[in-house]
């Protein structure tokens, strides 16, 4: 039987003029009247550096010349005082339960064919993932991650029989049948916005009360690209040309079109509220995506109970670019697994200044790119738990 709670999306073959609602158990919100989109609402705590110089000790006199661990030894670095914040402690690190989180949504904009893919292939895909015949699903079973996929707002709802096999796997909150098309119109409103944020930080929230300390994020929905790329424009001031590409592999003529459609966008939202700088809530109720909005939500409350965040491709980056204009300090607990071969990917790492650990050329997304990473994060907590220092190897250097 259906959760009464949850009224499914009726199947379409348009996308709404505007993003319906469907009736949703909302997490309770603060009390007080400050908004999810301020950072005082988060209250996510400053990583301390008081903790780095007994940290920089115990990597620094492991059996091996300083520095010859790479990049790895920073990965250490950061695991260690995200679970160690704590002056003079440098304790084992630990990966509890990782959880993949695959956040998946329709966007109005998919309309305009600006995807090798129809909007239908959302939902195909979905079911794909509860199937297990995914690359993120192959990924996650071989490398030990639990993955949870969150229908946030697709077209077509999951039917009852998928719904019914996959319960373990899957979490419906969806906003409705995917946003409306924002080249004409906003993609949702500020409400909605808010609300999002809301229900990711509750899909978060119960991951971590299961005992996960490492957060990935991974994305499916047609059109989303194009989403990530205005809310990218709006947010740094970057024109369409830069912050837009071929995403999974559109034609030249697509491209050209997708660049024109974000164009109008960002020309409709400038007329609305004007050139001055937008506002994370704005941008992402102009032209945002649910699964987008959902993952922001996830990735603030994630840094405020102190976790890892494991940051996947170019939308993802997206969603945790926006969580840092909400709350700075979230950054502190982002880890950044891949650098994609969408070339705006690029553009956001260097909004954040970060440095992915990983550059294979991928362009898939569902977190793939996260997935692949988490060997790394073990290996960096291998070394700094159980690598031999000069004393206890009894090596004089």
């Amino acid at each position: 039987m259906l959760d009464e709670d949850v009224i499914a999306a009726p199947k379409a073959t348009n996308y709404p003029q505007q993003a319906p609602r469907t009736k949703q158990k909302m997490p309770q919100q603060n009390t007080t009247s400050t908004s999810v989109f301020e950072q005082a609402y988060w209250q996510i705590a400053a990583v301390d550096s008081a903790c780095l110089p007994s940290i920089d000790e115990r990597i620094n006199n492991k059996t091996k010349p300083l520095g010859a661990l790479g990049q790895l030894e920073d990965l250490a670095r950061q695991l260690a005082q995200i679970q160690h914040p704590a002056p003079k402690e440098s304790k084992t690190i630990e990966i509890n339960r990782p959880v993949m989180l695959v956040f998946a949504a329709d966007h109005g904009i998919a309309a305009h064919k600006i995807s090798i893919a129809p909007p239908e292939v959302t939902q195909q895909m979905v079911l794909n993932f509860l199937n297990g015949g995914a690359a993120i699903n192959c990924f996650s079973s071989t490398l030990g991650w639990k993955m949870k996929v969150i229908d946030a707002g697709m077209l077509s709802p999951i039917d009852q029989i998928a719904r019914a096999s996959a319960s373990d796997m899957l979490i419906e909150q969806s906003m409705g049948s995917g946003t409306a098309d924002f080249s004409t119109q906003a993609a949702m409103t500020q409400d909605q916005a808010e609300q999002a944020l809301l229900m990711g930080a509750k899909v978060a929230t119960e991951q971590i009360a299961q005992g996960s300390n490492v957060l990935a994020f991974g994305e499916m929905g047609i059109g989303n690209t194009s989403s990530a790329s205005a809310l990218l424009s709006l947010i740094c001031g970057l024109s369409p040309e830069r912050t837009t590409g071929k995403g999974t592999g559109i034609s030249d003529d697509q491209l050209a079109n997708k660049v024109q459609l974000i164009t109008d966008a960002l020309e409709r939202v400038k007329n609305t509220h004007g050139t001055k700088a937008f506002t994370p809530q704005t941008a992402l109720a102009e032209v945002g995506g649910f699964e987008i909005a959902q993952m922001i939500g996830a990735m603030l409350a994630s840094a405020q109970a102190g976790k890892s965040i494991l940051v996947d491709g170019f939308i993802v980056s997206v969603a945790a670019l926006f969580a840092t204009r909400i709350a700075p300090r979230a950054q502190d607990y982002m880890l950044f697994a891949h650098c994609s071969a969408e070339h705006a990917h690029q553009q956001v790492l260097a909004q954040l200044d970060a440095r992915p650990l990983l550059s294979l050329g991928l362009r898939l997304g569902e977190g793939t790119g996260a997935a692949l990473a988490l060997p790394l994060l073990q290996a960096a907590a291998s070394f700094y738990n159980d690598m031999a220092s000069f004393e206890s190897a009894g090596i004089t250097v």
